[in-house]
């Protein structure tokens, strides 16, 4: 048996921290990427959280990043399960890497059931939400900014991802209320 495959789509794909022993950009399908789960644990607070993304059940292809694990891979799922703690629960998806390979892999996803789950949002809302958060793993904003990099750099285009960057560059140029 061959060792096990993750797939990521937020912060794994720039932010992996975690041993591993291959990576590669990967496509799954039947996915979509969408800035809907709430983060109250890592890009915002229990008071104000921050928005991440997550994945649904939906049309098209979703690019991201697939690490294939170490032989024993027990401590690093279990440190994932901790870092997916706020409503992510364990997909099997198939993985599709350059060439043709095809990987079982794992996906966190964040569905609409779990309790930090908030649904679609206005753009210029999200983007202040964005702009104002941060938490214990940093601001909210370089979630957005690191993740559309790495998009970008693998040349993966993201429509949503890529809009809710420029919506989250607006407003931090936008001059706030009462403001000269």
């Amino acid at each position: 048996m061959s060792a096990p495959w993750v797939f990521g789509y937020g912060s794994l794909v720039w932010r992996p921290a975690f041993d591993h022993r291959r990576s590669a950009p990967a496509r799954v399908f039947g996915w979509t990427r969408r800035f809907w789960q709430a983060s109250p644990d890592h890009r915002g607070t229990p008071d104000d959280p921050g928005r991440v993304v997550t994945v649904l059940p939906g049309e098209g292809w979703l690019d991201g990043r697939a690490f294939q694990l170490p032989e024993a891979p027990d401590a690093i799922l279990a440190a994932l399960d901790h870092r997916e703690r706020a409503g992510y629960v364990r997909a099997v998806v198939e993985a599709h890497l350059p060439g043709g390979e095809v990987v079982s892999a794992l996906l966190y996803a964040a569905g609409r059931d779990n309790p930090n789950f908030v649904g679609e949002a206005p753009l210029d809302d999200l983007a202040r939400r964005i702009n104002r958060c941060a938490g214990p793993s940093g601001p909210n904003d370089e979630y957005v900014f690191r993740l559309a990099q790495a998009l970008r750099g693998q040349r993966a285009v993201d429509e949503h991802v890529f809009a809710v960057e420029a919506a989250v560059r607006a407003a931090a140029r936008a001059p706030t209320a009462g403001s000269c």
